[in-house]
């Protein structure tokens, strides 16, 4: 095994061990992630619907471009609450860093980073994390499946403390093919942390 996917591997291994309890999801809190490679050769965009635990459902618009051999995308929208809605947007880049060969490592992986704000308060997250899947193709019909830990550093001005912490969330993705230009992506994370839930996106690809 080469050096670089030996440290990608060790990156996700300590992710793993040293996650807290507590966490957000992405850029932009709501339970939506990134497959290890681009479906598109130039850009897309695409409409998301989630359902983030703690609130009633979240709508974001999204768009991503490729730039070389890695692709950068913003998206935004509202997430509704039981007690009122907060107006999310965030930033995120990926970068692919892994090849799947059958005899060496049978996944692909890309590096994912994002910044993201709700309401543009103190809620600035940077975050990275490494998607890790494969593509399956059958004979009429083709999908992607990949999961993505992923590490937060979350910081909250309380007016009194200023109090940055570590997090984590593990979220699992399918991606459906499901025209020549059109794909339906669906994604869960399932701990007991802010950023559980699931989401569902359906984006144009050129």
């Amino acid at each position: 095994m080469s050096f670089r996917k030996f440290a990608v591997l060790a990156l996700v291994a300590g992710a793993v061990t040293t996650a807290p309890e507590s966490a957000a999801a992405q850029a932009t809190f709501t339970p939506t992630f990134q497959a290890p490679y681009r479906a598109f050769e130039q850009q897309e965009f695409g409409a998301v619907l989630s359902f983030p635990d703690g609130a009633d459902f979240g709508i974001e618009g999204q768009f991503r471009v490729a730039v070389q051999n890695f692709d950068i995308g913003v998206r935004g929208g509202i997430v509704d609450f039981p007690g009122g809605s907060d107006f999310v947007i965030g930033v995120e880049g990926r970068v692919p860093v892994l090849d799947q060969t059958e005899n060496d490592f049978p996944l692909d992986g890309s590096v994912v980073v994002g910044l993201g704000t709700a309401e543009g308060d103190a809620w600035i997250v940077p975050s990275a994390g490494i998607s890790l899947g494969r593509r399956v193709e059958l004979e009429d019909f083709e999908f992607v499946v990949y999961g993505q830990p992923t590490l937060f550093v979350t910081s909250v001005d309380t007016g009194v403390v200023d109090d940055t912490d570590f997090d984590f969330n593990l979220g699992f993705g399918i991606d459906f093919q499901v025209g020549e230009a059109l794909e339906l992506r669906t994604s869960f994370a399932f701990l007991d942390a802010p950023g559980d839930g699931i989401g569902f996106s359906l984006v144009w690809m050129r």
